[in-house]
């Protein structure tokens, strides 16, 4: 898919998800979406991505795949520049802290996520670099 694309589908489900307080737009191949509000790491500006999430007690799971393109998701370059993000889950919205897994933890999530989206494995293997997983975790008190 087309960047273009990419953005006009994103835009479209964000208005739907917001619109209905998730509940269009929150199930992609079984799996939940998220809302993702990150700060332009050039701009300053609020951007907001919804992505397909993983749920470990007290975080949520995301993945900077971007399709398997050769550079990270503009959202991820934001989050490591910012990492204090909003996330919209269904109607609820916090404030959260970003950060990306070590490799260690990227070592024992990496499965979880090929089994929740087959998807992952060819977009792995269409790109030279290692694509991020992100835990988005409740702030610092």
């Amino acid at each position: 898919m087309r960047d273009a694309t990419a953005r006009r589908l994103s835009r479209l489900h964000i208005a739907l998800y917001r619109a209905t307080r998730g509940v269009l737009g929150r199930r992609l191949v079984r799996n939940d979406m998220l809302l993702l509000t990150t700060t332009g790491s050039r701009t300053g500006r609020r951007h907001t991505v919804p992505l397909l999430c993983l749920h470990d007690d007290d975080h949520l799971v995301v993945i900077a795949s971007w399709g398997g393109r050769p550079r990270h998701p503009q959202w991820y370059t934001n989050l490591v520049a910012h990492p204090d993000v909003t996330v919209q889950v269904r109607g609820r919205r916090w404030p959260a802290r970003a950060r990306t897994a070590t490799p260690e933890e990227r070592a024992v999530w990496w499965p979880r996520v090929l089994a929740a989206y087959k998807g992952y494995r060819l977009y792995e293997s269409n790109t030279d670099r290692v694509i991020p997983v992100v835990f988005l975790e409740p702030p610092s008190p």
